[in-house]
């Protein structure tokens, strides 16, 4: 276990504020062995896989680890590209967007650092590198919109872990969830009517959300209710029919029940029901990932048009729109209350101009 090191007290230098963004994680390559380090990670989690240790551990390491990880390495080989995961590449854009626009808004010295729960930078290696450059107050964002215990509560299980052994504890905020900030469902609304508009609408949108075990919801996650809350407020912000939108839930794994409807069933009966064009976006996804390009855009299409469907539309995630990073700052900044004082002005904001050209360079560099 990696803990952090302290770093050196200084007297002439002023602190500053860190904002660390994690998220869920992924191989570092798209083959069986990188998948299976990256796969015994996630799944030795208590709060990811629910079940007595011991049995547990048995069935993945004699089972579930030889199979899963040759499987799902031929999957993110399909969407792998050549500047690697996109859940990587997107998450690592954002962090160097938000900077800027926080730079932009806040006089205050902030650093970002991105960090990922599963794989690398781990959340200690991306806490450390905050520590080392002064930073004595730090907020974690989670990027999962809706809370679970089993993302989110790891986030917590991760920061504390990381700064257990640490003499001078930085001044530490967690950002639980956000399923109806404003700035987000915002950005979500935009961006699919802005496909709407290039792409006209089919007769229903599903709204995805990755899946859990029903138990979850019996154990008094609140994970069930955000999900369907985030969905009601964006077919608000769409002026769109409940019966419209739908909500469903993907990944399922394992034979125990698990939150319903499962979006792979869903795409197999709706063209029985008279549904030729569908509409999909994943709204408990910031980031473009193998649960979207691949699970949704791929599979969920192939069984949508077997089954005598038309269409099928896949809306891609929020990665690094514009409004969404501005959402993300200000989501930031209210987090950081007292920490930022009188020092942040929302009317002292530079021109969209400069923002512009931050995000140019951003996205050049990393194109």
């Amino acid at each position: 276990m990696a803990f952090l090191t302290e770093p050196a007290y200084r007297h002439d230098s002023a602190p500053a504020i860190g904002v660390l963004l994690v998220n869920l994680g992924t191989p570092q390559a798209p083959t069986p062995a990188a998948v299976r380090t990256y796969l015994r990670e996630f799944l030795t989690d208590p709060r990811v896989v629910e079940l007595p240790r011991l049995p547990w551990r048995a069935l993945l390491e004699g089972v579930i680890l030889p199979l899963r990880s040759r499987s799902s390495a031929k999957k993110y080989a399909k969407i792998w590209t050549p500047e690697g995961s996109p859940l990587a590449f997107h998450t690592q854009r954002q962090a160097r967007l938000l900077q800027g626009y926080l730079g932009e808004k806040v006089a205050a010295p902030v650093r970002v650092e991105y960090a990922m729960r599963y794989g690398r930078p781990a959340v200690a290696e991306a806490l450390g590198r905050l520590r080392q450059a002064g930073c004595d107050k730090i907020l974690v964002l989670p990027l999962y919109p809706q809370y679970a215990s089993s993302s989110s509560g790891t986030v917590f299980d991760a920061v504390g872990r990381a700064v257990q052994n640490l003499r001078n504890v930085p001044e530490l905020r967690v950002v639980k969830q956000f399923p109806a900030h404003p700035g987000y469902i915002a950005a979500l609304a935009s961006s699919v009517r802005e496909y709407w508009r290039s792409n006209g609408r089919g007769e229903l949108l599903v709204t995805s959300f990755h899946g859990l075990p029903r138990v979850s919801l019996d154990r008094g996650d609140p994970y069930h209710c955000e999900c369907h809350r985030t969905a009601r407020l964006l077919a608000e912000a769409l002026e769109l029919p409940r019966d419209r939108l739908l909500v469903t839930f993907q990944s399922r794994f394992g034979r125990a029940r698990w939150l319903e409807p499962y979006t792979l069933e869903t795409m197999t009966k709706l063209p029985g029901k008279g549904v030729r064009r569908v509409d999909v976006c994943c709204p408990g996804f910031v980031s473009d990932c193998l649960e979207t390009l691949e699970e949704i855009a791929l599979e969920n299409k192939a069984a949508f048009l077997q089954a005598g469907g038309a269409e099928f539309h896949y809306i891609a995630c929020l990665n690094e729109r514009d409004d969404w990073i501005r959402a993300l700052r200000d989501l930031a900044v209210e987090h950081m209350a007292g920490w930022i004082g009188a020092d942040y002005d929302a009317a002292a904001a530079k021109s969209d101009g400069v923002q512009r050209l931050a995000r140019a360079r951003v996205l050049g560099a990393t194109n």
